[in-house]
């Protein structure tokens, strides 16, 4: 049987912070039998199911998003 690795999860977090901090943001493929797709999910207090987004953070963010989007197999 052949193998490979694939990134499935990454994670957009201010410079210097540890993986914990409450900036981080995680973009992750998942794949619940209907095919891949992207959870992006943000370390808080409230976990309230929404994530804040800085002006300064939206560009490296959304590369993050675009990089892992395009990284999604189609298994159509």
């Amino acid at each position: 049987m052949n193998y490979e690795t694939r990134t499935i999860k990454v994670s957009v977090a201010p410079k210097g912070e540890p993986i914990f901090h409450n900036g981080v943001t995680s973009i992750e493929i998942v794949d619940e039998a209907a095919g891949e797709f992207l959870e992006v999910t943000q370390c808080n207090d409230s976990n309230e199911g929404k994530i804040s987004i800085e002006k300064s953070e939206w560009p490296t963010l959304r590369a993050a998003i675009d990089q892992m989007i395009n990284e999604c197999r189609d298994y159509k």
